[in-house]
């Protein structure tokens, strides 16, 4: 009971935790989505500031471009007025006049021309376009500082000079990551076209100057800007947002949130109502437990107590439950009223009892002195026939023994063993240790009990004047078996004097014949064989008990 009720505290959370399910589930996917999309437009943000430094750096060169030192390609000249514009500025390295063999014609430090920079991509690429182009991650070599190189073509009078070229460099750049700040656990990433990292927060000395893994790479290239759930390489689960280079995009952006901060507040919210949950299915269990033990399983011990009580013999006991445990007080209530209705009825049949075993004593006293009147009568009316006088003396004392035990048992019925040692009481005495009963416990009818009796006693009675029992070395095996329906009884006499058929049925065979009623269907079978009498007697059980105990 305990179990169930348990069952039924578990089910009625189902709802709740079907409930809860849901709104996780729903939580979870809003707030993946609207981290998605704080992701590309964190990435947007970031790619447009990065737009607006390299628009810097392009009106920057364009200006330089335009000077006439410049075009005219007077390394004294243009040294001196890069000079002046280079000590204005902060975002860029040392800004360089290139000839379109790659030499160096001058610069804003006061180099030396002739350096040769055609092994430099951006400058091949500077010559061929006509606006700005970025390079990729560098290390110049005029002042060993990494930077991000930009070019610009310059013409004179449409004719192609050279490049004007500058490098952004890549500690500003850094620091205006860092100065525009993460969330936490965030991070923002700014590549190259070959995907080597220019910028990153957090961890830029771990990373800056390094190339994206390859399993990231196609993010460089992909068709449009998206969002991705990945694994960054400082091991934090993160959702990024993504802008990939372009034609108009020289430069790889990504911004990305820390799934585990993103999360934390839907995590808290899931934990506290789990956590609430739990004490509420706490809760219920020893609300069930407790409820149940007081209001359940106690009324229901309480009457099973009562009924084994009752059952034991203790017939006043009483659940006293009514008014009480609601409907289980009902039925502690029914259950009185029942056992005060098995008390009325016991003390009725116990006062029919007592007066039918009165009834009972009478009869069997008013029986024996018929019997004891009809032996009397017999004796006086058939002095000259003595034999015969005494053997019906001795068939009526067999059924009086017959009734002792029927009275005995109540007149409900009478087991085989005692009605077979009884009718040969008068016999065992004398002959107890050559007579052998054996068969299990069978209780028969009244009706066969009488005819049984009777027909033990002219059994026993022809064993003593013809059989086993004539002389000092015969024997009797009396055995029987039975089952739910019908005994087998078999007498055997061995060991005595020879035996003869008789000539014709006489009084006692015909008694044993007839004696049992039609209903016992019995069947009667003898056979005298050279040491004495063997007779099979069958006839249906007619009882309501049979039980197995030999002996």
């Amino acid at each position: 009971m305990r179990k169930r009720l348990m069952a039924v505290a578990a089910t009625a959370l189902l709802p709740a935790i079907g409930l809860l399910a849901y709104n996780e589930f729903a939580s979870r996917e809003r707030r993946s989505a609207e981290i998605h999309s704080e992701a590309a437009a964190a990435a947007r943000m970031t790619a447009s500031e990065v737009e607006r430094i390299l628009e810097g750096s392009r009106s920057l060169l364009i200006a330089v471009s335009a000077l006439p030192a410049v075009v005219e390609m007077d390394a004294k000249a243009c040294g001196e007025a890069l000079s002046r514009v280079a000590t204005r500025l902060t975002t860029t390295g040392a800004i360089l006049l290139i000839d379109t063999n790659g030499k160096l014609v001058c610069d804003s430090q006061g180099n030396g021309s002739g350096t040769d920079f055609s092994d430099r991509s951006y400058v091949e690429d500077g010559l061929a376009a006509k606006d700005l182009v970025v390079g990729g991650y560098t290390v110049s070599k005029l002042t060993g500082v990494p930077v991000l190189p930009v070019a610009l073509s310059v013409y004179n009078d449409d004719k192609l000079v050279g490049v004007i070229a500058t490098g952004i460099r890549l500690d500003w750049l850094q620091a205006r990551i860092i100065e525009r700040g993460v969330a936490r656990g965030g991070a923002v990433t700014i590549a190259d076209h070959n995907g080597v990292i220019l910028a990153r927060n957090p961890y830029p000395e771990r990373f800056v100057g390094t190339r994206i893994p390859d399993p990231y790479q196609h993010l460089i290239t992909s068709d449009e800007p998206g969002t991705v759930e990945v694994k960054s390489q400082d091991g934090t689960e993160r959702i990024l947002g993504y802008i990939p280079t372009s034609a108009t995009n020289q430069l790889y952006v990504s911004a990305g949130f820390s799934q585990q901060e993103a999360f934390a507040e839907v995590n808290r919210l899931t934990f506290t109502a789990v956590i609430m949950l739990s004490l509420g299915a706490v809760l219920a269990f020893v609300a069930a437990t407790l409820v149940g033990s007081r209001f359940i399983l106690k009324p229901i011990a309480h009457i099973v107590d009562v009924m084994e009580k009752w059952r034991q013999g203790d017939t006043a006991v009483r659940t006293n439950m009514a008014g009480k445990f609601g409907e289980l007080g009902l039925v502690g209530g029914s259950v009185d009223t029942l056992l005060d209705e098995l008390e009325r009825r016991r003390l009725v049949l116990e006062a029919a009892e007592e007066r039918r075993s009165l009834l009972a004593r009478e009869l069997t006293h008013r029986v024996k002195n018929t019997l004891a009147l009809v032996s009397a009568i017999a004796r006086q009316t058939f002095k000259s026939y003595p034999l015969q006088v005494n053997s019906f003396i001795q068939r009526l004392a067999s059924l009086g023994s017959a009734y002792d035990l029927l009275f005995a048992a109540e007149h409900q019925s009478a087991d085989i063993r005692a009605i077979v040692e009884r009718t040969l009481r008068p016999h065992l005495p004398v002959v107890a240790d050559r007579v052998t009963i054996n068969g299990p416990e069978c209780r028969v009818d009244p009706d066969i009990a009488l005819a049984l009796s009777l027909v033990i006693h002219e059994l026993s009675t022809n064993a003593v004047k013809y059989g086993a029992l004539r002389d000092e070395q015969g024997l009797i095996s009396i055995n029987w078996s039975c089952d739910t329906r019908r005994v087998s009884l078999l007498w055997r006499e061995h060991d005595g004097p020879p035996v003869l058929a008789p000539e014709k049925e006489g009084f006692g065979s015909r008694l044993i014949r007839r004696a049992f009623p039609a209903a016992a269907n019995a069947e009667v079978i003898a056979a005298y064989l050279p040491d004495g009498l063997q007779l099979t007697l069958a006839f249906d059980l007619q009882c309501a008990d049979v039980g197995i105990e030999t002996g």
